[in-house]
């Protein structure tokens, strides 16, 4: 999205099935990239890639690969760089979820870098005391309230401690340097400042550093972050201690618990009650992936408390069982549409924080479950939306049981769309498909005072009151829960072998945005590239959402004819993914225009240039 003052190289990682006769030729030999800097969306070669939203941290990231470094050592590298470049998504006061494909195991490992709740959260954690009723998320996000404890920071300490051969403190030069020495403001970072402004500017730290002057930066001046820097050097030198049991700790504590707001606020700002002990207990776990059998391959996800991976695995599995016919385009975005809407319903009443509540994951993500889901498929009719959540007891014998549970409506799905995704390879044939974020644009939009970063508002992810009815809702907040999570980095393989690895942004869109490409690429038969650029449509068990030129294309017109009623919306995810072909080679592909576009980069292009 931008160029760094400071260059600094990084690489896109983005796996084929089927990389064309140039990739699939043996590697270039003695070739030396040119240092110029260019931004594409496409890039393919051998060696491993990198591929994110962002120029600088894609170079970041492809540096770390051409220094001897692995996947692992990229993303986290990467990752740090975005912490810089794309602070309104992620960075050090939030969260996420990696996925890792170890080569030499075969094995796929997932981190839980979600954020928790405090341990004095209780379900009345965003009920207003004085009226009973749920504050207006606006209240709830700008507040102490919402802010849950970073998960960021563990999760890039377990990944290099698990499987990198980079210590901390090299990881994050890369990042340190583009935060010291800065890098030229372009549209979209000035326009999240000023989305954001009126929130910035009630708080003394937000207001100094992205409003001086009073006013966001202009584009194409030096944007510096000494504070930021100053921080990432800490935690090189000293590891995640000061974060977790030490004074950076001490700082995010009463900055949640005494937020930094001016004198001339013009809002209520609530303090919340996150404390050191809360910072001292948090854990990045390891958890098992999510696993579904999909056309003969392996699509691999991120358990509870995110819902990706059981809800595009549910989905895949209806798909599958509905089994449309591939040469009709239509009728295979249909079964899309009504997949989804059918899995969704299932997330949003049995998915939580598996480790508060009962997930019944198997069943959710068995085949016979799916093939009852799938009865309820028409091809000639649009089911009423919202459609009622299945039964998944293991009982699937009987068809007759589609559609005889009443339909609960669906809870807002307030998830911000801000969120970032980074995928990245290297020559061993590891993989990473990493999704982070710090919730809404800006997040809380409160920056620690003095540490050169935004804290989270990922709380607010949670049901601010029970949504499902008579049963019980496994997302309402308690004392260190995890809120449920749309973000969903998948990775996909055949006969043990990573193929694609992708993910993106855009709150509860993310699963569909993942599911849609995925379908777009196995299904339709597109090419990664093509896949991830296609025109996309969101289906929820909620109205509809489109992109125009979803509507406007001779399938959207015929959809709607069907029955399906969409929303116009101006865009739909952010995505990167990685796509692996035969003898090491790899197609790194970022969104070609959503977000600005992306950044795709390659070891060593087959192009003879640097991509």
């Amino acid at each position: 999205m931008r160029r760094s003052v400071v260059v600094t190289a990084v690489g896109a990682l983005v796996a084929a099935t089927a990389l064309g006769p140039a990739a699939a030729a043996d590697p270039p030999r003695g070739h030396q990239p040119s240092n110029e800097p260019v931004k594409t969306p496409v890039a393919r070669g051998y060696g491993g890639g990198v591929a994110t939203v962002d120029l600088d941290a894609t170079r970041a990231g492809i540096d770390v690969l051409r220094r001897g470094g692995n996947a692992v050592d990229a993303a986290v590298a990467a990752a740090a760089t975005l912490g810089v470049t794309e602070p309104f998504s992620a960075g050090l006061g939030g969260g996420g979820f990696f996925v890792y494909y170890d080569a030499k195991s075969g094995k796929v490992h997932t981190i839980d870098g979600r954020e928790t709740a405090p341990a004095s959260a209780t379900d009345k954690l965003f009920v207003d005391p004085k009226t009973g009723k749920p504050l207006s998320f606006q209240d709830a996000r700008v507040s102490g309230l919402s802010v849950g404890v970073p998960g960021t920071p563990a999760t890039w300490d377990r990944a290099l401690d698990k499987w990198g051969t980079w210590s901390l403190r090299r990881a994050l030069a890369p990042a340190t340097n583009v935060a010291s020495q800065g890098f030229v403001v372009d549209d979209t970072f000035r326009s999240q400042i000023q989305e954001n402004a009126d929130v910035f500017d009630d708080f003394t730290s937000s207001r100094k550093l992205y409003l001086p002057d009073g006013a966001p930066p202009a584009v194409g001046s030096v944007f510096r972050n000494p504070d930021l820097a100053h921080t990432y050097r800490m935690l090189a030198g000293e590891g995640m201690k000061p974060l977790y049991d030490g004074e950076l700790g001490a700082e995010i504590a009463r900055t949640v618990q005494h937020p930094p707001v001016t004198s001339d606020a013009d809002r209520v700002v609530r303090p919340g009650a996150m404390t050191t002990d809360d910072l001292a207990a948090y854990d990045a776990p390891l958890r098992a992936p999510t696993k579904v059998d999909y056309r003969g391959m392996d699509v691999f996800g991120m358990g509870p408390p995110s819902s990706g991976g059981s809800t595009v695995g549910e989905a895949l599995n209806i798909i599958e069982a509905a089994n449309p016919d591939h040469q009709d385009k239509v009728g295979v975005l249909h079964t899309y549409l009504e997949a989804a809407a059918l899995a969704f319903a299932d997330r949003n009443r049995y998915v939580g924080d598996s480790d508060r509540v009962d997930v019944p994951l198997p069943q959710l993500l068995s085949q016979g479950f799916a093939g009852e889901r799938a009865c309820e498929i028409r091809p000639d009719a649009v089911l009423k939306k919202p459609v009622a959540p299945g039964v998944p007891d293991g009982d699937y014998g009987d068809s007759a049981a589609c559609g005889t549970k009443a339909a609960v409506a669906p809870a807002d799905q307030r998830e911000g769309v801000s969120t970032t995704h980074l995928t990245a390879s290297d020559k061993w044939g590891n993989v990473v498909s990493y999704t982070l974020t710090i919730e809404q644009t800006g997040g809380s939009g409160m920056v620690v005072p003095g540490r050169g970063f935004l804290l989270n508002n990922e709380l607010t992810d949670f049901n601010f009151e029970p949504t499902q009815g008579d049963a019980p809702d496994p997302n309402l907040p308690g004392p260190g829960k995890r809120p449920r999570s749309s973000m969903s980095p998948t990775i996909v393989a055949k006969d043990g072998q990573p193929v694609l690895a992708l993910g993106s942004p855009g709150g509860a869109t993310i699963i569909t945005t993942v599911l849609q490409t995925l379908v777009n690429r196995y299904e339709l038969g597109m090419s990664l590239p093509d896949a991830v650029a296609a025109p996309r449509a969101s289906s929820r068990n909620t109205a509809l959402e489109a992109e125009p030129a979803f509507l406007a294309s001779p399938e959207g017109k015929a959809l709607v004819a069907k029955g399906h009623a969409f929303k116009s919306v101006p865009e739909i995810g952010a995505e990167t993914a990685l796509q692996f072909g035969e003898r090491g080679a790899v197609e790194a592909v970022a969104e070609p225009t959503r977000r600005g576009g992306g950044s795709a980069m390659v070891v060593l292009p087959t192009d003879g240039r640097h991509r």
